[in-house]
């Protein structure tokens, strides 16, 4: 069951799942606020992959079914706040996102920022912190999706497999992924400020943990997003067994 919390921010599905992961689809979805508008784009920009993460939350959701995960994901666009940046992050609500200008993000006022902010980052961090705490050694697995075509240029990679500083869970996936040309710390890595999910809610508290971008010709149909959120499940299951079977790994 899915519910919305009162933060209207957040929805969590699979609350009381037993499995020690916890699945994030921050960028889940492509909603603008009433209040804000549009903020100033154009249809195309607004529900173009700038504003979310295509594809994601259908195999987040698939994800959890198959492994009976608590799933925690954000309901606005990430061009309203996105939810994988700190505050102090240029890009946690960006003036242009690659060829797109955003205009209601330009020449926001400190005020303005604080209050998106505090109306959508901090309800999201504590919903998600909340939950990780009701777990036993909790497993965080966050979900992205990427554009195949990036500033011209393929991208032959079709799943990333990407860590920050702890790269204890990363490396047991790799040894099990099969089947795709996955790649570690592709399309993005921790340099370019995508793992502030995994520092901020993993790392600092010693829990395994990885981030999981598929590109998004891939899951373009929800066919194909319960497929590949049935193969992902079994890739992380098979390395959850492996690492607990290893102190090392733990």
């Amino acid at each position: 069951m899915e519910q919305q919390n009162q933060d209207s921010i957040t929805r969590v599905s699979r609350q009381n799942g037993l499995s020690p992961v916890v699945l994030v689809c921050e960028h889940a979805a492509h909603h603008i606020p009433t209040e804000l508008g549009t903020l100033g784009l154009s249809d195309e920009a607004r529900f173009s992959h700038i504003a979310w993460d295509p594809g994601a939350l259908g195999v987040a959701r698939a994800m959890s079914e198959v492994l009976d995960a608590t799933l925690v994901a954000a309901s606005v666009s990430r061009l309203v706040y996105d939810c994988n940046r700190p505050p102090e992050a240029p890009d946690a609500m960006p003036a242009k996102s690659e060829a797109f200008e955003v205009p209601g993000n330009v020449a926001l006022s400190d005020a303005s920022r604080q209050a998106r902010v505090s109306q959508y980052y901090e309800p999201f961090r504590k919903t998600l912190s909340g939950e990780i705490a009701r777990k036993d050694k909790a497993v965080i697995v966050t979900i992205h999706s990427f554009t195949p075509i990036y500033h011209g240029a393929k991208r032959d990679v079709e799943i990333g497999i990407l860590h920050d500083t702890d790269q204890r869970f990363a490396d047991v996936l790799l040894d099990v992924a099969d089947g795709f040309n996955v790649q570690r710390n592709a399309p993005y890595g921790p340099e370019d400020g995508v793992t502030h999910t995994l520092r901020l809610h993993a790392i600092s508290h010693g829990h395994l943990n990885v981030m999981i971008e598929i590109r998004n010709d891939l899951i373009q149909t929800e066919a194909a997003q319960l497929a590949m959120g049935q193969k992902l499940a079994d890739w992380v299951a098979q390395a959850l067994q492996k690492t607990m079977a290893d102190p090392c790994k733990r």
